[in-house]
Parts: C-alpha cells; structure tokens; sequence
C-alpha cells in the first residue's frame, strides 16, 4: 500500500464474486489510511477471502446469496462516512496518485457529481464509456480518452468516483438491476443533478471481464443478465420501442458465422435473447417507478 493525502476522504467500495484471483492486487494498490469496503456476493473463496481482508484490515460484509452488483454497491455504501466513495472493480489497479488526483478534480469541479479517472486495459490501450444504449447517438462522445478533464456523457461503472451526498440523494444504485446497466443508470440520474467528469491525471488499469472466471456458466449468467437489464434500462428511461430493438441487437449477434461453429457462442447468443424476452414479459417490473 502507498501513502496519500486524502486519507479520510475517500472510501473504496468493492464488489466481489469469486474474485480472489485478481483482488489481492487491487487490495495492494490501494493506498495506506484508505478505508476500504469489499461486499462479498456469496463467493467460493469465501475463507481466502476473509484471510486477505483480515491481514490488510479491510472491511468485509459477507452476503448469503448474490445480491447482484448494485445492491451490494449500496450496502457498502451504507456503512461509508466520507466526503467520496469510489466503486471500483477488483479486477482494477490504482495508481499511486489516482485518489489524489480525484479529489483534486472534484475541488475543482464543485457542482459535478460523479467522475471517472482515465482508465487503461492491461494491453495499454484507452478504455473510455463513450457511449451507452441508454444515450441518443447525438450524445454519443469520440472513442479514446480525451486529451483534458472534460464533461462527459455517462460514466464507466469499473471506477465510480462519486460525492456520497449525492449517491445518497439518488437512493444509490436501483437494485432491480442485478448486473449491467446499472453504472449508466445511475450516471444518468447523477447527471441531473449536475455534470459528470472525466479526470485525465487519475489513472488506473482494469482487466476488463476477470473479476469472476470466465466459465461458460459465468458466460450465459452474465448475458442473460446484459439481455433483461437493456430492456429493462431502456424503459426506465423511456427510450422508444427497447424489446424490438434489443431483438435486433440479439438477432443481430446471433447471425454471425462463428455461433454456427461454436457451442460456447451459441449458449451465450441463447441467453441474451432469453434475457431480453423474460425482461419483456416480466409483467411485475415497473422501472418508471423506480428511483430517478
């Protein structure tokens, strides 16, 4: 762990689910004094696990079931009393100035209420959230990081750094999202609140798709989910005809030559269509209602 100035400002909130091949790195990135919060969403490296957190004293909240990314999200959050939380994927690495960096963003920036750090891939290249199927093409931003701390249209959910005064204003995440979707949920509902920024001198990495194996079964658990939530997402906030057009998308992914060839491709095309059709026909969700 490295030394920093914000020690007391800023909480980092992990989600993990079977995560202990990349957490330790993460945990060791993390700079000292940092109060850090990981929700375990019913791992089986349960015991690893609470070993870690003991030697690096962090704080663990154990769930008996997986209660999916959001409401995990919120449950750390609720036990956080700093000025700044940062919800960061276990599969990402801080830099030594990176929370430095953020804090000082958002010294600059008070109105903002939510901030993403410049994020890289294991590969070195740019990782940027510079679209969204929740955003009109219209606000669609250019791929590749931005050349300065600009505002931006939604943000990356692999590293939220967001004033808790604000989070909890918004109710936290919508816990009838269980994976995906829900980081642009929420960037959205911050935006109205006020601008959300990209911080180019805060910089972490992220192996992007490592934080829970990459069995077939995590596979189709994962796209089912993709499929529902984007339906589900998209009538939250009353984007036009969200089933058709999610139908196109999984009919469009499905057509191509490699899922003939590939039983791996064809189970994970499978699952996000049968996401999309439950997340249709689910006549019990009323997203409009949800918190906005």
């Amino acid at each position: 762990m490295t030394e920093t100035e914000n020690n007391g400002r800023v909480t980092i909130i992990t989600v993990t689910h079977n995560s202990m091949q990349v957490l330790p790195t993460m945990l060791y990135s993390v700079p000292i004094g940092t109060q850090v919060i990981i929700i375990d969403n019913f791992s089986n490296d349960l015991e690893a696990l609470k070993a870690l957190c003991s030697k690096l004293g962090v704080l663990l909240i154990e769930n008996s079931t997986n209660e999916g990314f959001g409401a995990a999200c919120n449950r750390g959050a609720e036990l956080a009393t700093t000025e700044f939380m940062l919800f960061l994927n276990p599969d990402a690495i801080l830099m030594p100035d990176t929370l430095n960096e953020l804090a000082k963003a958002a010294q600059r920036n008070l109105t903002a209420t939510g901030f993403n750090p410049r994020i890289e891939r294991d590969c070195g290249e740019p990782s940027f959230n510079y679209k969204s199927a929740l955003l009109p093409r219209s606000e669609w931003m250019d791929r590749g990081w931005p050349n300065a701390d600009c505002e931006v249209s939604i943000l990356s959910g692999c590293a939220m750094f967001i004033p808790r005064i604000h989070f909890l204003a918004l109710g936290g995440f919508d816990t009838k999202i269980f994976l995906f979707y829900e980081d642009d949920d929420l960037a959205l509902r911050l935006r109205k609140r006020g601008p959300l920024v990209f911080v180019h001198d805060a910089l972490i990495r992220h192996s992007v798709g490592s934080s829970s194996g990459g069995s077939l079964e995590v596979a189709t658990f994962k796209e089912w989910h993709l499929g529902y939530s984007r339906v589900y997402a998209m009538r939250k906030h009353g984007l036009p005809f969200p089933f058709i057009r999610s139908l196109i998308r999984a009919i469009f992914k499905a057509a191509s030559p490699i899922v003939l060839f590939s039983r791996h491709k064809r189970a994970i095309r499978w699952s996000f269509l049968k996401g999309i059709v439950s997340a249709f026909s689910d006549t019990q969700t009323s997203p409009k209602n949800e918190n906005t």
